[in-house]
């Protein structure tokens, strides 16, 4: 052992240096050993999975994870994918269980315990409790022949052929199969109750993903006196009036019935100023508006305009009820304070 710092320092530099051109090689490698395991887990989806699907659905309470230590953190991450996706569950950690916290498991919850050897000590010590509470266990394990397997009422094997960490110590395949067959259980529910997007979005009311499915056009258009809007027999000069007490940099075109017929923008009137043919004096809007002008519905999703004005290479777009009325405007501005996009 160095006696001194600088002992230390020279044992440090004395090491060979890495050899970084073998980085890329050994994650490719980690890859290749984990994709392998998760095909092995894959093949083995039997009856077990149909009947642990089938008990979760049946489930009157929610699904408790737990797990200690790698498969612990793998468990909570499945219990926050199910409670996401319509199957409620929460994560509960075994050791501060036996100290209390079974008291959060009633007898109608469906225990999902996971542990690859199957034979962790925090978890087995809670069976007795949860079997004399008439709990379903479902373990996740990837050895068989484990107490905690032969104990389950459903056992779902996750067992890989080899750890991608070379020395096989760290929990590398285990847990990406551990992880994936949580995936597998989520989707697989989420099917089976007729999960929506509408339902998804209701769990996720905060964030970028909320705003995504749950504003509506509605919610972030300009309406009623705020939108410009002129009749066809308007003159250029009263339509680009309008336009400028509004602000918006656009003003449709209506009948007397207020349905769309037309739209003129900031860059049609570039392209009208620059028209040799068109005296501006003179011009009515219904010469130079754009008819039948790409529109969207008020009750449709903000996402969705967003997505129009990418694909239509637009800044803007008239908003319209059932009846082709106008009931409001848009432009990429109001989306982008929305954070829509």
């Amino acid at each position: 052992m160095p006696d001194t710092f600088d002992d230390a320092a020279q044992a440090v530099s004395a090491r060979p240096a890495p050899r970084t051109a073998a980085f890329a090689d050994s994650g490719r490698q980690v890859f290749e050993v984990e994709v392998q395991g998760l095909h092995a887990v894959a093949a083995r989806l039997d009856g077990a999975f149909t009947a642990a699907c089938t008990r979760i659905l049946e489930c009157r309470g929610r699904v408790v994870c737990t797990g200690m230590g790698k498969s612990g953190h793998i468990a909570r991450k499945i219990a926050a994918t199910l409670a996401s996706t319509g199957t409620p569950a929460f994560y509960v950690h075994p050791g501060e269980a036996g100290h209390g916290d079974l008291g959060m498991i009633t007898d109608a919850d469906v225990v999902l315990a996971l542990s690859y050897s199957g034979e962790s000590d925090e978890i087995l010590m809670l069976l007795p409790v949860l079997k004399r509470q008439g709990n379903g266990l479902i373990a996740m394990t990837g050895r068989p022949a484990s107490t905690l397997a032969t104990a389950a009422d459903i056992h779902l094997d996750i067992s890989v052929p080899a750890e991608a960490c070379p020395l096989a110590l760290a929990p590398t395949s285990s847990t990406t199969a551990s992880l994936v067959m949580g995936d597998a259980l989520a989707v697989a529910l989420l099917d089976a109750r007729g999960f929506t997007a509408d339902d998804f979005a209701r769990s996720h009311p905060a964030g970028a993903l909320g705003r995504r499915l749950l504003l509506h056009i509605r919610d972030v258009m300009h309406g009623g006196d705020e939108v410009p809007a002129v009749r066809a027999d308007a003159s250029l000069a009263d339509a680009l009036m309008e336009m400028s007490r509004k602000r918006l940099g656009m003003t449709v075109v209506v009948d007397e019935a207020q349905r769309l017929i037309g739209l003129y923008t900031d860059g049609d009137l570039r392209r009208t100023l620059t028209d040799p043919g068109i005296d501006v004096r003179d011009a009515r809007i219904a010469d130079v508006m754009t008819r039948d002008p790409i529109a969207i519905d008020a009750d449709a999703l903000a996402v969705e305009a967003a997505r129009l004005m990418e694909t239509r290479k637009i800044t803007m777009l008239p908003v319209l009820d059932a009846e082709r009325r106008v009931v409001g405007a848009l432009n990429i501005q109001d989306l982008l304070r929305a954070r829509v996009v």
